[in-house]
Parts: structure tokens; C-alpha cells; sequence
């Protein structure tokens, strides 16, 4: 199991249910060249892992469109993409700001393994029957990542598999921790 992305991190949410739902993995940040090269800005650790999926959706004007990616490399501290349809600057400035997404199908993993968009939403249940609320995001500190908990208020719970995460179901919806209600 992992609870955060060796492939592919999510931090902006997902759109859609199951495995065709589309999964944020970064943006297109800036213009690289004359020939339509765009910066990418990924989510995805290691960075490089978001220029091994395609196509890539883009969100655009209100709507996703889906562009292969014809190639891309790490550019100093950025990377750099050719898409499918882009063969100037003005064609890649069109695409400056534009969400990218992939379907849930792309990443990798098998039944055991989940992305942390697979875990928002997820209902966060005590070992005492206790409902804490659900998963509205997960963020990342120095030690350990950390799940963000919205019930009858905000609750903090470490992702410390075995200790305090307890199970994770995906079928049924639930975290299951071990964790004082009342902290």
C-alpha cells in the first residue's frame, strides 16, 4: 500500500468516479522555445514521472481535451513538453495556466496500492466506532504525511500506518484509526 504517490501525486483533486475519472497531476506553468514547448509544472514525484503518461487532459476554457504528449525532459529546474496540435509559441501560449489531468486507469498500481486522491472523500472512523469526518485532502510535513479530517471540526491525523492508520477500505469508504476522539 501507498498512501502517497511514487508515481504520480495528486494534491489538486480529482474529477469524477472509477477508473476513467481524471486525476490532477500538474499545470502548464510557462513557454519554452518558438517550436510549442510549454514549462510544466508536476506534482508527480520524482517531477519527471508526469512526462511518462499520455495523453494528458487539459483543462481549458471550461472543458477537458486530451493531447498526447509527443515528448519532454527535465529543462534545468523545469521541465519541458511538446503536446500533440502544438507547434508554436502562440499555439502553447493558448495552453499557459491549463490544468493537466490523466485518467485514473493511467497510473500505475495494483488492487493493493492507492493514490492519496483515492483516499479523499474517504470517511474517517476511530477503532471505537467514533465517525471523525471525512479526508478533504493530505499534506506533506518533514516527518510524515499528514491527513486533513472535516467533521464537526478540522482534525490532524498523522499517516502512520500500523500504529494510527489502521485499515484503509476503498471498497466500503473508510479509513479505520486508532485515535482519541477527543484530540
Amino acid at each position: 500500500m501507498k498512501a502517497d504517490l511514487d508515481q504520480g501525486q495528486v494534491k489538486n483533486g480529482s474529477e469524477g468516479d472509477g477508473p476513467d475519472r481524471l486525476v490532477a497531476l500538474g499545470r502548464i506553468s510557462g513557454l519554452h522555445g518558438v517550436q510549442g514547448w510549454v514549462k510544466v509544472h508536476s506534482d508527480t514525484r520524482p517531477r519527471e514521472n508526469i512526462l511518462g503518461y499520455s495523453p494528458w487532459y487539459l483543462l481549458r476554457k471550461g472543458g477537458w481535451e486530451a493531447r498526447r504528449v509527443l515528448g519532454g525532459r527535465p529543462q534545468g529546474k523545469t521541465l519541458v513538453a511538446q503536446l500533440e496540435g502544438c507547434t508554436d509559441r502562440d499555439q502553447a501560449r493558448e495552453l499557459m495556466g491549463a490544468t493537466i489531468a490523466v485518467r485514473r486507469s493511467q497510473l500505475d498500481g495494483d488492487g493493493d496500492d492507492y493514490y492519496w486522491t483515492d483516499l479523499e472523500g474517504l470517511q474517517v472512523v476511530t477503532t471505537g466506532g467514533v465517525a471523525l469526518g471525512v479526508v478533504d485532502h493530505l499534506m506533506e510535513t518533514g516527518s510524515n504525511d499528514v491527513l486533513v479530517v472535516r467533521g464537526e471540526r478540522e482534525r490532524l491525523i498523522p499517516w502512520l500506518p500500523d500504529q494510527v492508520i489502521r485499515e484503509v477500505s476503498l471498497e466500503e469508504g473508510r479509513i479505520l484509526v486508532e485515535w482519541d476522539p477527543d484530540f
